[in-house]
């Protein structure tokens, strides 16, 4: 793009419009409101499906194993999508991602779901789990790739405001709305319409938009770049710490996916329709925390806003979640506002995102895959504790090992250097691996 007066500029360094003022890449702006509307339709069945599956009999345990192989398949697809874009470009594979969850939602709904087919189902789901990954972190990617780093905290802070808006936020809404309206199951066919749309509608946004093709340099293997994602975690000790910090960050959210419809449906003794609302009021807060963490880790510094407001923040907010709803049963009132404060918390991860590639510069896809890696992993732990915990220990017990784990990020993250990000240098930007030499992986930061 050209600046006025044929002056050469980048339009990423532009700040002459509301959008850039508010930290959002301009030219990223279309594929920021396709994520949105993508996750939102990702987002629809996860405050529902498990208690609708166990409605239909299936025992709970076996809903857990269905969750946590989705969770594997998405961290596996997780890990892959930043290799994966440093050799194809984030454009094609953001493609290949939404092709795959669109084939195997219909099949899991057709073949799957219609007929209660769970070994049907525990395979379409589980290969659905590679779709969304490889669109969002893709262009996580794509957004590291093309945005200053001293702009680059609010920029990741915008793409899990819109990754957390729609998956649960307004998914839960949409669910809450459309299933009394026209049912259960269409409510699932009209996710996989609003992830369609999404999915098209930002590709078709981005078209022209630097920072989405091919960043590793001319040569190099999709295996090697495969390898270079994997090395990277002993090779460099930190990005393992990173990895397991996102891991801990997002792991009790999709616990919570699973054990607490029940627990405030039968212990507090809401409707089905009034924890899709608590749900989306929680999540809301998360946005509130995406943005807010993002500001101030500007302001003090990444590290510490990951370790006060992230770690010890959601370690305090989860154990508010849980017993304070018991002593004010049927409240939605005060079920609402810690269900706020524990998704305001967990809003205080997002500066990992920024951190991490400053840690790591010389190969800040290979630390972005590992965070995403670590992101994806959550999907699977959270409910894997649950499978293993919940019988024994019960939910008390399971949120206090939620609790435990985050205090333990916080010590992880002492292990990890902070960063200004006011005083990282930018470089100009270059074509990706245009320099002989050039560290393999490397993502060049600039458009």
């Amino acid at each position: 793009m050209a600046a006025p007066d044929n002056k050469k500029s980048s339009p990423l360094h532009s700040r002459d419009t509301f959008i850039d003022r508010i930290g959002i890449p301009r030219p990223l702006l279309w594929g920021f409101v396709g994520l949105l509307i993508l996750m939102v339709g990702d987002g629809v069945e996860l405050g529902y499906l498990a208690p609708y599956l166990e409605g239909k009999g299936i025992d709970g345990s076996k809903v857990a194993l269905l969750f946590t192989v989705y969770g594997v398949a998405v961290a596996i697809a997780s890990w892959m999508s930043g290799a994966l874009s440093n050799i194809y470009g984030a454009r094609k594979v953001m493609w290949a991602g939404i092709a795959i969850w669109a084939v195997f939602q219909v099949a899991f709904l057709v073949f799957g779901i219609a007929t209660l087919n769970y070994p049907m189902m525990l395979l379409t789901y589980g290969l659905r789990g590679f779709g969304y990954p490889l669109f969002a972190y893709s262009f996580l990617v794509w957004i590291a790739a093309a945005t200053p780093s001293k702009k680059l905290g609010m920029a990741v802070g915008w793409f899990w405001f819109a990754y957390a808006a729609g998956l649960p936020t307004l998914g839960s809404l949409v669910a809450s709305i459309s299933i009394p309206l026209i049912g259960t199951l269409p409510t699932l066919w009209l996710s996989l319409a609003m992830v369609v749309i999404g999915a098209v509608l930002g590709l078709i946004g981005l078209a022209g938009v630097k920072g989405g093709e091919r960043l590793a340099p001319k040569g190099e293997k999709p295996l090697a770049s495969l390898l270079d994602s994997v090395t990277i975690m002993w090779e460099e000790p930190l990005s393992s710490i990173g990895g397991i910090v996102r891991t801990i960050n997002t792991s009790s959210q999709y616990a919570f996916f699973i054990v607490l419809p029940g627990f405030f449906m039968e212990t507090i003794g809401f409707s089905l329709s009034t924890w899709l609302q608590l749900l989306t009021i929680i999540f809301c807060g998360n946005l509130v925390g995406n943005l807010l963490s993002g500001m101030i880790g500007n302001k003090v510094g990444y590290r510490s806003t990951i370790i006060w407001m992230g770690a010890l923040g959601t370690a305090a907010t989860i154990l508010l979640l849980y017993y304070v709803p018991q002593l004010y049963p049927g409240n939605f009132l005060v079920a609402s506002l810690v269900g706020f404060a524990y998704g305001l918390t967990l809003g205080g991860f997002v500066p990992l995102s920024a951190l991490m590639p400053t840690v790591i510069p010389h190969n800040k896809a290979g630390a972005l895959s590992v965070l995403s890696l670590g992101a994806g992993a959550s999907t699977w732990v959270g409910p894997a504790i649950v499978a293993i915990f919940l019988s024994s220990l019960g939910l008390e017990g399971v949120m206090w090992i939620f609790t435990g784990l985050y205090i333990a990020s916080a010590a992880m993250m002492l292990m990890i250097p902070d960063a200004d990000p006011n005083k990282i240098p930018h470089k100009p930007a270059q074509k990706a691996g245009s320099q002989k030499g050039e560290p393999q992986g490397k993502l060049v930061v600039g458009h």
